[in-house]
């Protein structure tokens, strides 16, 4: 390939004209990134009229000084060269409305050995995530979130049952809404059904409705949830609490797309796309016989994990501004670095629904100014274990684990002030436990600092 791009032969065909062809965003581009040419649509979407040509593609489109593979997102044309087939996947593109998420279809042109030489690009919006605060819907950008977002963008258009699986707080909910918002029937009900905390025979009429007369205090008809669900979306969230009786009627229903109300002897067909969704280890439950391995395969067809908020470090300045904004009544005076840092550096065992906890608190704490460091909780305000406290021991030294043990404590203890109650929590031990371990790893304090029952 010679230097400069332009000089290839390709450069001299009326690509503009072809490009313009399509509605949406569109380039042709080498193996070498360089763009040879574009459409009125990808220069309206980067306001880049005329400087286009000679450039490479990551540099106008992400504002990335190398490949996107080598900044954190997979790249579609190293697919294409391993494949020579097209490919699709989500990326975030710095457009002149901002970051915002973009489907990137990449389809290979063979060259005159048989072999990839040219790719055309073709940019289509997506809506299925906001990669700038937004107020609904699922929002952020590192690597794990774009993982879940390429499954969702693949499950979307389809009928299948989808398996939601994650920790609590995660925002499966959130998920399942953007996979109904993504679908075809997006313009039908999306109904949630909590499935925890409901007796079987609750849980029966919730789920099907039941006649007058059915039971004691049925005094009317009753449509149930999957009656509401009928041309849309039902989303069994928390699916693991299902009794095990109910399971077997769950599992016909699936199969069968039909049921019975409480009550009634005819059979009513419904048509639904199934979200089915749970914190629990489903395979460990069906191991003890607590759940149908049948309904599991039912329900399992296509998995997608939500990433816990541990997963996705990255998008809690995001996340923050994002849930700020959300937040009712917050004035907006906005959150220090301080602040961010030490949220950044906090496990979230709670997920989203402790961050969003946390804000709500520290907003009230804060009151006319910004949140600082000080209005977070205790915990937050924990130095976490610095990455290069066991990268800077020699590899041909191994520590035993009670002096990596004593090391730690001694930073916990030197560079915070700490409640010795809240450090103990953190740590997972009583209070007794750590007076003892600062005894035992004969740290530099003031004896004031130990519990005199432990000396």
């Amino acid at each position: 390939m010679s230097s400069n791009p332009l000089t290839t032969p390709i450069a001299h065909l009326p690509l503009h004209h072809f490009l313009n062809s399509y509605a949406e965003p569109a380039i042709l581009l080498d193996k070498n990134y360089f763009i040879h040419g574009c459409n009125n649509a990808y220069i309206n979407e980067f306001k880049e009229k005329n400087m286009l040509q000679g450039r490479k593609c990551f540099e106008v489109s992400h504002s990335f000084s190398k490949p996107c593979d080598q900044e954190g997102e997979s790249c579609p044309m190293l697919t294409c060269l391993d494949t020579g087939l097209p490919d699709k996947m989500m990326h975030v593109h710095v457009t002149s409305r901002g970051r915002e998420y973009v489907e990137v279809e990449m389809r290979p042109i063979a060259g005159p050995d048989g072999q990839p030489e040219y790719f055309l690009e073709i940019l289509k919006p997506s809506h299925i995530a906001q990669a700038m605060p937004s107020p609904v819907g699922l929002v952020g950008t590192s690597e794990p979130f774009n993982h879940m977002l390429d499954l969702i963008r693949r499950v979307a258009p389809s009928r299948v049952s989808v398996f939601l699986s994650g920790a609590s707080g995660t925002g499966k909910e959130v998920v399942a809404r953007a996979i109904h918002d993504a679908s075809d029937r997006s313009d039908k009900p999306f109904v949630p059904v909590e499935c925890s905390g409901l007796t079987e025979s609750l849980f029966e009429s919730e789920l099907f409705g039941h006649e007058k007369g059915a039971f004691t205090g049925a005094y009317s008809n009753k449509k149930g949830l999957v009656e509401a669900a009928h041309g849309g979306t039902l989303f069994l969230d928390e699916i693991g609490d299902v009794p095990l009786p109910l399971q077997v009627k769950l599992l016909r229903l699936l199969e069968t797309k039909t049921y019975r109300k409480v009550g009634s002897v005819d059979t009513r067909h419904t048509d639904f796309r199934l979200i089915a969704a749970t914190n629990q280890n489903l395979t460990a439950m069906v191991e003890a016989g607590t759940f149908r391995l049948d309904l599991y395969y039912r329900i399992s067809v296509f998995p997608i994990h939500i990433p816990s908020l541990s997963e996705r470090k990255k998008d809690i300045p995001l996340l923050v501004e994002t849930l700020l904004q959300r937040m009712e009544g917050f004035r907006g005076f906005g959150i220090t670095d301080q602040a961010i840092k030490a949220l950044e550096n906090y496990h979230f065992p709670g997920n989203i629904r402790e961050l969003l906890n946390f804000l709500e608190r520290a907003s009230l704490l804060a009151e006319n100014k910004p949140i600082d460091i000080k209005h977070l909780p205790e915990v937050c305000q924990l130095a976490p274990l610095p990455s290069d406290m066991v990268s800077a021991i020699p590899d041909d030294i191994i520590l035993p684990l009670k002096e990596v043990e004593r090391r730690y404590i001694k930073r916990m203890l030197t560079n915070n002030q700490i409640d010795r109650r809240v450090l103990a929590e953190k740590l997972g031990v009583s209070e007794r436990t750590l007076y003892r371990k600062i005894e035992e790893a004969n740290t530099d304090f003031p004896v004031d600092q130990v519990d005199p029952e432990e000396t």
